[in-house]
């Protein structure tokens, strides 16, 4: 019989060895790396730098303070001389207004007196003629004043009538004039330069040819 190993390994394949252990049980782990010691001579350096640089951040902060102060009185005085500027125009606008209405009242008053020697003359019981030519004189007189003043009576009597300056307050059928003719005024208007102060009341008419035939 063939002879019989007690070896049951399979042929060919090698059992490894146990690992050994790298560092022997009981030895102390690597020391850290000693702290590398400062020059003193740089640590002076490097403090003296911070020092500098800390003294112009100081002044430079300072520098921005004077400068925002001097701002702030400089808008503080634009508001000031705002303020001013603005109260004397309010003053002299006013005065400006004061003076044309005491020099438009120094005008109307001939005419003012005028009207009360016409109303003295009538009640004395004089001359109806008189006292109406009175009147007319009285009353030329004020528009004259007015007229100096910028002042221009609307009276547009035949004229086509203008919403602009006028208003309409009725209507009248006349085939006779052509249709939107002014043919009555109410009560006369008035412009002061291109501003419409009170506009006419007027009767416009109807049922005439238009404006173009």
């Amino acid at each position: 019989m063939p002879h019989q190993t007690d070896d049951t390994a399979p042929r060919g394949r090698k059992i490894p060895p146990a690992a050994k252990n790298s560092t022997p049980a009981g030895s102390a782990s690597p020391a850290a790396p000693a702290a590398v010691p400062i020059d003193p001579e740089l640590e002076d350096d490097l403090g003296a730098e911070y020092e500098l640089r800390g003294d112009v951040l100081e002044a430079e902060l300072e520098a921005l303070r004077i400068e925002a102060a001097e701002h702030r009185d400089h808008a503080l005085r634009a508001q000031a001389e705002f303020d001013n500027f603005r109260k004397r125009i309010t003053r002299e606008r006013e005065e400006e207004r004061r003076r044309a209405g005491e020099r438009l009242v120094s005008e109307l008053l001939p005419a003012l007196d005028n009207l009360e020697r016409a109303i003295e003359h009538a009640t004395a019981g004089g001359d109806v003629k008189h006292l109406l030519a009175g009147v007319e004189a009285v009353h030329a007189q004020m528009i004259a004043v007015l007229g100096k003043e910028g002042v221009a009576v609307i009276d547009p009597i035949g004229e086509h009538f203008d919403p602009m300056t006028q208003q309409a307050v009725s209507q009248m059928e006349d085939p006779g004039v052509p249709e939107g003719t002014v043919v009555d005024v109410f009560q006369k208007g008035y412009s002061l330069g291109e501003r419409v102060i009170r506009s006419a009341m007027v009767v416009v008419s109807t049922g005439g040819p238009s404006a173009q035939e």
